[in-house]
Parts: C-alpha cells; structure tokens; sequence
C-alpha cells in the first residue's frame, strides 16, 4: 500500500487572503494534518491485519490533502459561510481529506464499516454516490467523519472527508477531473457524453471484476471445506434480493449502521465485515 501526502498549495496565497485567516493559519490547519495522520494511521493498521492473516485485502492505495487558503475560500463563497475561523471550522468539513482506493466494490463498504465502527470514530454523514451516481457518472463512497486529535493542552474532534471508490471509479474520476481543469468546467458536450459512457464501462468492470473474485473465493472455500462439492449456483451473484445474508448490526449509534446502504449494480454486499456471509461461502441458496 502506498500512501500519498498531497497539499493544495500549488494556487498561491495573496496578502489579503493570508489577512483573512491571520497570522495563525498554520495553527488552523494543523488539527486537520493530525487527524489526516490519524486516520491514515488506522487505515495502515486494518492493511497489515487483513495481510497478517494472508486473507484478501480491500485496500489499495490511499492519498490525503489540507485545503489551501484559496480552496477553503473559494467553498466558503459556495456555502455564502462568513469568512472567519469559527464558521468556516464549522461549516466545512471537508478542509482534511482522505481518499481509499479498493479492488472491489464490495470493498469500498468494508472499509467504510471498519472505519466507521471504530469508537473512536463518528459518522456525521454519508453520499453513497456508488449506488446513486451523479449525473455526470461520478461514483464514489463519501463519508463524512469526525476524529478526536490530543493536543497537549486539549482535545478537539475535527471533521475529515473519506472518499472511498474502486480503482476504476477513480481512474475515471482522475480523469474527468483533468478535463474540467483544462476547460476551465465548460466541457464540451461531446466530451461529456463520452465521460458518461466511460463511467458506465468502468462499472460493468467493476461488477465483472466483483463476480470474478467472487467466484475464484468460492472455489477456494470448496476446495480448503470438507462439506461437499461445489454448488457454482451459490457464487452467481446476479440481481436477486439476498438482503438476508447482510449483518444488521449498527456500526455507529450516531449516525446509524453503515448497512443501510443498498447493493450496487446487483453486486451482493455484506456490510459488516465482522460477521462474514458464511450463508453464502457453504453454498446456502435459499430464497
């Protein structure tokens, strides 16, 4: 896993702007560095323990950055938030961010409930844009949450943004993303089209690649149990309801269990990682 440490700071900072936040402003974002550490930090320990046990991890690379002074601005203008420390402290939160990239689809939810069950963690909100993608045909997992940080004379709970998509999803987004920024957000429409009919191909990868390995998983369980022979039916993981294989256990009294998120594309999805859909893994087929 390779971990990328990005700083908006590549727009440069006028006086006035650097007047608006005070003289302080390293001290502003320095809360939201550590929690971007503490969170990367709990994201590196779930890698080594999914490695540790030679099993299948769902986690690929991670990157994070701070918003630059302009950025920050620039969203608070969006928002109509007053351009003070207090409220813009309040009202964004998304100035620390952290991006997850998996295999899986089924690995983007996984990592949202290890991340989000942990006591530490609160959920404040969560855009599941996978299930419900934008207009556009952008798909990721966001969740907003919110991370103690022990500073030497107190604690603060500070806000942090988790993207988490497939490789796919961000391939594509990383893409359209560059196109935006060349012109300038007026996209030709032809090129709109096309970056909506990639995204479509990007998740009939991402379904075929999520059947694949479901499959090839089957086919070891089989082979390592002495249950039987393989029923191949019990891995076709078509578009049939198999809500009751899903754990519903909450994973945050705050903002309510991670499984309430509906199956995308079909894919069938155990949101709780903890509680494994052995249903489905000894070739269980009821309806």
């Amino acid at each position: 896993m390779t971990v990328d440490t990005i700083c908006d700071s590549d727009l440069p900072m006028t006086t006035t702007q650097f007047e608006l936040f005070g003289p302080e402003f390293t001290q502003f974002v320095f809360p939201y560095q550590c929690a971007i550490s503490t969170l990367i930090t709990k994201v590196q320990i779930l890698r080594k323990g999914f490695t540790h046990l030679d099993r299948h991890c769902p986690i690929e690379h991670v990157s994070s950055r701070v918003k630059s002074p302009d950025s920050i601005m620039a969203k608070a203008q969006r928002l109509r938030c007053p351009l003070t420390v207090a409220d813009i402290r309040q009202n964004i939160r998304d100035i620390a961010g952290v991006r997850i990239t998996c295999g899986l689809i089924s690995d983007t939810y996984r990592v949202a409930d290890l991340i989000g069950g942990q006591p530490d963690v609160t959920v404040l909100e969560v855009e599941d844009y996978i299930a419900k993608p934008k207009s556009n045909g952008y798909k990721s997992l966001h969740v907003a949450v919110e991370i103690p940080v022990f500073l030497s004379d107190r604690v603060v709970q500070v806000p942090v943004e988790l993207q988490i998509r497939t490789i796919a999803m961000d391939f594509w987004a990383s893409l359209e993303h560059k196109i935006y920024y060349k012109y300038q957000r007026s996209v030709p429409r032809r090129l709109l089209q096309e970056l909506t009919e990639a995204a479509d191909v990007a998740h009939r990868l991402d379904r075929k690649m999520e059947r694949l390995h479901n499959e090839v998983a089957g086919l070891k369980s089989a082979v390592d149990s002495d249950d039987g022979p393989l029923r191949l039916e019990a891995f076709d993981h078509d578009h049939r309801d198999r809500s009751h294989y899903r754990c519903a256990k909450p994973h945050n009294s705050t903002a309510g269990p991670l499984v309430r998120y509906s199956p995308a594309g079909g894919v069938d999805v155990c949101r709780n990682t903890t509680h494994l859909t052995d249903a489905v893994l000894q070739g269980d087929t009821r309806e």
